[in-house]
């Protein structure tokens, strides 16, 4: 499944090598997200194997693939954004995968730079974590730091999140546990997603045999006043929505300091627009606190066993920046095999 939103620009790129792999056993399916432009039907004239349909009104990337899967009947679904490049046998290990492990929920492949084709890419990486504060990062990415694949995260593990820009997914457990939050928009919506799906006991992995490129910033731009809006009111949510209570009753305000902090750097920095964003996410978080609160007494009802495999037990903040461990491999900590019990 293909989110697009004034995309033909990327399915001319992309789609040819999409649809000629779509033998080793996929259907390809293009969802038009409103486009305003002639998107759709240069699909439909120029792939005319690829299903289509369209989504009248868009509300956003999380909304879009909220509305478009509601309509699709399959054992897997692959959300594919727009502006990712596959390669040749990219599919098999990924189903493999899922098809030897029925506990594994969803997987990502390694997901390199489309620009830069020697590096991992910022959205994914080679899997996705969270620190004990729930801060996010990848392996081959943390934070500013984006690593070269050297082949080093060529193995297949769990993790805490995979990529939704290359998402797959049991389509039975992704409607059991309520599909993606479309009140995210656009941002994180996958780890919430894959945090659900562990709290049901649910396993989530890495593929590094399989590889896509990613384009990147094509839905919100990196580093732009958006990005950060979402990266700090979404992750809030996460938490409210997510967190075991015992937990939550002191990350919750300890969060509220360190994003304090983060503001107040960016306000001596001189970055006061940046700080403004930040109190805006806190402000709009807290203003729908009684909605976010709702979302999680329905998360609790298929909370079995919490799997929390690919946390992080220290902080990712402290020993990136103040210990200056930039790479995964400084961490000192070795994610589990995905066919570990």
């Amino acid at each position: 499944m293909i989110l697009s939103y004034n995309g033909a620009k990327w399915h001319e790129l992309f789609l040819p090598l999409i649809v000629a792999e779509a033998h080793t056993g996929y259907d390809v399916i293009v969802a038009d997200n409103a486009s305003t432009d002639d998107t759709l039907q240069y699909v439909q004239t120029n792939f005319p194997t690829v299903k289509t349909l369209r989504i009248e009104v868009n509300h956003g990337f999380a909304n879009g693939y909220y509305e478009a899967l509601k309509q699709i009947e399959a054992k897997y679904y692959i959300l594919l954004s727009a502006d990712f490049e596959v390669t040749h046998g990219w599919f098999p290990p990924l189903r493999a995968a899922m098809e030897a492990q029925p506990m594994l929920a969803a997987c990502q492949p390694k997901i390199r730079y489309y620009r830069e084709r020697d590096k991992f890419e910022y959205a994914g990486a080679g899997g996705g974590f969270m620190d004990k504060y729930g801060y996010l990062f990848c392996r081959g990415r943390i934070f500013f730091d984006i690593e070269k694949d050297h082949n080093q995260y060529d193995d297949d593990i769990e993790v805490f999140w995979a990529s939704g820009g290359c998402f797959m997914v049991r389509a039975d457990l992704y409607h059991k546990v309520g599909g993606l939050d479309n009140e995210l928009y656009a941002h994180m919506e996958e780890v919430d997603l894959c945090w659900r799906l562990k709290n049901a006991g649910y396993k989530i992995g890495y593929v590094g045999s399989s590889t896509v490129y990613h384009v990147g910033g094509s839905v919100i731009s990196y580093g732009s006043p958006q990005k950060l809006y979402y990266n700090f009111r979404n992750n809030l949510i996460l938490l409210l929505k997510n967190e075991k209570s015992s937990k939550l009753v002191w990350l919750f305000p300890m969060r509220l300091v360190l994003d304090g902090v983060a503001g107040l750097r960016l306000l001596l920095k001189g970055d006061i627009k940046e700080m403004l964003i930040i109190v805006k996410a806190h402000f709009h978080c807290y203003r729908d606190i009684g909605k976010w609160l709702g979302r999680r007494r329905e998360n609790k009802k298929l909370i079995t066993t919490r799997n929390e495999e690919g946390i992080y037990r220290r902080s990712i903040v402290w020993d990136y920046f103040l210990l200056r461990r930039k790479l995964f491999t400084d961490l000192g900590w070795k994610p589990r095999a995905l066919r570990d019990k």
